[in-house]
């Protein structure tokens, strides 16, 4: 058996990884523990959100499948953050979630280039500092040129239902052992993290009457930039608090809580904490936010999002009991906490690819990451590196102004992280460039000039882009009466009380009967003063970013270099400059020291260029 590229797990990272690499007319294994599995939702039914929304369609642009399956598979639509600027905006939905693993397996399959194979890797096997071949737990050892590793939490995974523990990679299915000791004899560091679910519950017996009805949006706007078919809602999601009940049972069971007894050691995702430490650390709340979420439109279980616990089976009845409009739910499946190996992302290159190894790449939860989302912008970035690569052709790194992914990637392999990351608007300084609504705009000709972009959907776009053009010139050449003097109806549109609607009808005709394109257009005039500006810190930036720091350099020989900032450069070992100056601690004067020790190395680099970016 012999493969051009091996991507090991059938998650989220997994499926984006192998999809977009078979786009090169490369051979690619996709090896996963069940292969009716491929796209599960272990946590929560739903892609997308705010910054997340924003994710999907950047790997749409990219050439992805997440934002084509939630498209075909969602059943409850919602724009989050309505009430705030466009840049914000977060589009969200519930998915169908057996639908969603039939969708992108299909999606999968219709690649030719992609194999399957059911089983686990025990071992990646290397020939000098690059992967040869991977070695399975069947004994047989598939060769390749490029590894891409992807197993999400199932990496010698515990999972923790009280006090009772067991293995897992998520519940109903082993772990993956012997891997992580493989990885980390090539020279790879490891870590625990710890996640959590919600329990789901039989939605037939829910009083729906006590929860606060969420419709979803009336015209819904799709994730993919190829999907033409309008989108429908087919259900509601519902509303709810927890009660003083709910708290009391929670508080009463702490000495069965694994959390609060020891004996889950490992850090979880600070801002998806589980109920019990919302409750023991926001006990002064009356009640915390639930929502109800139905899981498909085929059957009855439904997810509790806000209720992620690993307290026993026992007391996840109590509570869920606890809940008006719960009182005779019945649990179909428990809540539960996992602790999982993880490798510190400092250890990777912006390619994603191994420092250590060479053509060993890294994708999603393995990576410290947390999301369905997060995970398919890490897996495509290392799809698409890894095929570059094998062709000889250049790397792609989005940088953190061209996209959510280059802030998510650029912050893990520059920072690390601790804990499970989530991305936020408020991780990304460039945010009012990288609305949802101009990802193809970013990122489509980048992935049409690699390849990795089909005709179709790109000329299709590229309409878009020039209708939004030609609307544009109209509104700088109408003018409009006020207050007895003529306006361009492009100025006035930048004031913030005034709406593209608005300005058609004081004009008396449509300029675009899409709405989202309208919205677009809003936006562009909208933001253009706040772009202008952001652009000339971003060329600043860029000057920066674009200094190389020598691979062998010995920081100890930096003077003017803080101690502190030493021991954390000679760890991370960034790159260029830029990424120096993005590692927390590390000071404006020492990276001016930095750089006039690299420039008796490279004269392109001169103290007003650092004078300027400081």
């Amino acid at each position: 058996m012999k493969y051009d590229v091996v991507v090991v797990g059938g998650g989220h990272a997994g499926i984006e990884a192998a999809y977009v690499a078979s786009k090169k007319n490369l051979s690619i294994l996709l090896v996963t523990g069940n292969l009716d599995m491929i796209g599960q939702m272990s946590c929560n039914p739903s892609i997308g959100g705010v910054s997340k929304g924003n994710l999907v369609r950047e790997v749409d642009a990219l050439g992805g499948v997440m934002g084509k399956a939630i498209d075909r598979c969602g059943i409850h639509f919602k724009m989050l953050n309505r009430s705030k600027g466009v840049a914000v905006w977060g589009n969200r939905a519930q998915a169908d979630k057996e639908r969603y693993r039939k969708t992108v397996r299909k999606e999968l399959e219709s690649r030719e280039r992609i194999t399957f194979l059911q089983g686990y890797v025990k071992r990646v096997v290397c020939s000098g500092e690059s992967v040869s071949a991977v070695l399975m737990d069947s004994g047989e050892t598939v060769f390749c040129r490029a590894i891409i590793l992807a197993m999400g939490t199932f990496l010698n995974g515990v999972i923790h239902i009280g006090l009772t523990s067991y293995s897992g990679g998520r519940i109903g299915e082993p772990p993956s052992t012997e891997l992580t000791e493989s990885i980390n004899e090539l020279g790879i560091k490891s870590g625990r993290l710890k996640t959590g679910t919600s329990p789901r519950i039989d939605g037939r017996k829910i009083d729906y009457s006590k929860f606060e009805k969420q419709s979803g949006d009336d015209a819904p706007w799709a994730f993919s930039f190829s999907t033409e078919k309008p989108l429908a809602n087919s259900t509601c999601c519902y509303i709810g608090r927890t009660t003083h009940a709910t708290h009391e049972h929670i508080l009463n069971s702490l000495d069965r809580s694994p959390l609060y007894t020891g004996k889950i050691k490992s850090i979880g995702p600070r801002y998806c904490p589980s109920i019990e430490d919302k409750i023991v650390r926001f006990g002064e709340r009356e009640g915390h936010t639930l929502f109800l979420e139905p899981e498909s439109t085929d059957y009855h279980e439904v997810y509790i999002n806000g209720l992620a616990t690993s307290l026993p089976f026992d007391v996840q009845i109590k509570i869920v009991g606890s809940i008006d409009g719960l009182e005779h739910a019945e649990l179909i499946r428990p809540g539960y906490g996992i602790e999982y190996d993880y490798f510190h992302p400092v250890q990777l290159k912006n390619t994603l690819e191994s420092k250590v190894v060479n053509n060993l790449f890294f994708a999603g939860q393995i990576n410290g990451t947390s999301g369905y989302e997060e995970a398919a912008g890490q897996g495509i970035i290392a799809g698409i590196n890894a095929a570059n690569k094998l062709l000889g052709e250049e790397p792609f790194v989005a940088g953190r102004e061209e996209a959510y992914i280059g802030v998510l990637i650029d912050d893990l392999v520059t920072k690390g992280t601790e804990e499970p990351y989530r991305m936020f608007t408020s991780r990304a300084e460039h945010r009012l460039l990288l609305r949802q609504d101009n990802s193809d705009e970013r990122l489509m000709p980048i992935a049409r000039k690699m390849g990795y972009i089909e005709d179709k959907v790109f000329e299709s776009r590229k309409r878009v882009w020039e209708q939004k053009e030609e609307i544009k010139r109209s509104l700088s050449e109408i003018r409009i009466t006020v207050n007895g003097v003529g306006k361009r109806a492009g100025e006035l549109l930048k004031r913030p009380e005034v709406t593209f609607a608005s300005i058609e009808e004081q004009i008396g005709r449509k300029l675009s009967d899409d709405p989202r394109v309208a919205i677009s257009i809003e936006a562009d005039i909208k933001y253009s003063g706040f772009e202008r500006k952001e652009k000339k810190n971003i060329e600043l930036l860029k000057k920066v970013d674009a200094i190389r720091i020598p691979e062998n350099i010995d920081y100890t020989a930096v003077n003017g270099v803080l101690m502190g900032s030493r021991k954390k450069l000679q760890e991370k070992r960034p790159a260029t400059l830029g990424q120096a100056s993005r590692i927390s601690g590390v000071t404006p004067s020492d990276i001016s020291a930095l750089a006039i020790y690299i420039s008796s190395f490279h004269n392109g680099v001169s103290r007003e260029t650092m004078g300027s970016t400081e």
